[in-house]
């Protein structure tokens, strides 16, 4: 019998997991809902309204994601979008930390750009500056984080979403001169997944790309892979966000959270991760705290651990990379955080 040749239960267990891979998610999400609704029926339905709102909220920050990704494989901009992220390493990580500090898309919806530039071979130290630094601040947040909790924290969170996206950038640039984090993305990401092929030499952009059957066929397949790629996970994401805030109440944050000192910073790091809501529901809690006696240092920690790691964003970065790089983006997230807390503190009693 040849080596190639599949015995029938070697088959089956082989459709068994595509099947997995395929809908596995969205068993377990289903599973889920089932439970609850056997021995919690008001949760259930709680947990589906939370889910259907939250996808709703972050329904125009993944249309665009989607729709770029699908256009720039189309189009065949990709290239010219990946160089855009390439260059010298002090160049190409400053810019990548800003842009990420100034976007405006959430933790969630930059997965889809993400995606499209990792596969697309743009280095991984520039993505990690620019994910890193996305979720931490864009344009409304800084209107809101001011109205609710000053400008000088605005600022302050501002300044910790670049530091974070250039420390991440750095670090993951001199790791991988050692060859350690080559090929991030996870096997079957990129190949008409989540993103386009390997960076090549530029060809020419088609920008009327709705003028040749190919390419619009391959617009629709790309929007539609990344589509339901989202889709499972975020769902799944939101339901357990949900359960998280029904059985965690806001009281047990405050009391872990409350007091001064090193120890608040360091909780609100840790904290931040499993306990934040989301980066607009999360400054009044943050701001409730402060007047009850919380460091800002403290706050902030719990702002920005939160914001990257939050429960949607790192289910996400699960399902799109490898184990090493999401181990490091988890350990580059919480010693920022820890670092934006400790240093704001520091500065608010020099």
């Amino acid at each position: 019998m040849s080596d190639t040749t599949l015995t029938p239960p070697r088959a089956a267990a082989l459709a068994l997991r595509a099947l997995w891979r395929k809908y596995g998610v969205w068993l377990i999400t289903a599973l889920i809902l089932v439970l609850l609704a056997v021995f919690d029926r008001a949760q259930a339905g709680a947990s589906v309204a939370f889910t259907l709102d939250a996808l709703a909220g972050t329904a125009p920050f993944l249309v665009l994601s989607i729709a770029v990704a699908a256009w720039a494989t189309a189009t065949g901009a990709d290239n010219l979008i990946a160089r855009a992220f390439t260059g010298a390493p002090v160049v190409m990580i400053g810019l990548a930390a800003l842009a990420g500090a100034l976007s405006p898309f959430c933790s969630c919806g930059v997965i889809p750009l993400i995606a499209a530039l990792l596969a697309m071979g743009v280095p991984l130290a520039a993505v990690m500056a620019f994910w890193l630094a996305s979720p931490v601040m864009d344009p409304s947040m800084f209107v809101l984080t001011t109205g609710v909790l000053g400008l000088e924290f605005a600022i302050a969170k501002t300044l910790a979403a670049i530091g974070l996206g250039l420390m991440g950038g750095w670090v993951v640039h001199l790791a991988g001169r050692a060859g350690g984090l080559s090929d991030p993305l996870r096997d079957g990401i990129g190949n008409g997944g989540c993103g386009g092929s390997k960076l090549r030499d530029p060809k020419p952009v088609v920008w009327r790309f709705w003028a040749e059957p190919e390419r619009r066929a391959k617009f629709g397949r790309e929007a539609m892979n990344v589509t339901l790629f989202l889709l499972k996970w975020l769902t799944l994401a939101f339901v357990l966000e949900s359960l998280m805030l029904a059985f965690v109440p806001a009281e047990t944050i405050t009391g872990v959270l409350g007091g001064t000192g090193l120890m608040p910073i360091a909780l609100g790091t840790l904290v931040g991760v499993p306990a934040y809501l989301n980066g607009y529901a999360a400054l009044p809690l943050v701001g409730g705290l402060v007047e009850q006696g919380m460091a800002p240092g403290a706050g902030l920690a719990f702002l920005v651990a939160g914001g990257v790691t939050s429960l949607p964003a790192a289910i996400a970065v699960w399902a799109l990379v490898k184990p090493r790089v999401f181990a490091l983006y988890i350990a580059l997230s919480l010693t920022g955080a820890f670092a934006a807390g400790l240093l704001f503190q520091m500065w608010q009693f020099a």
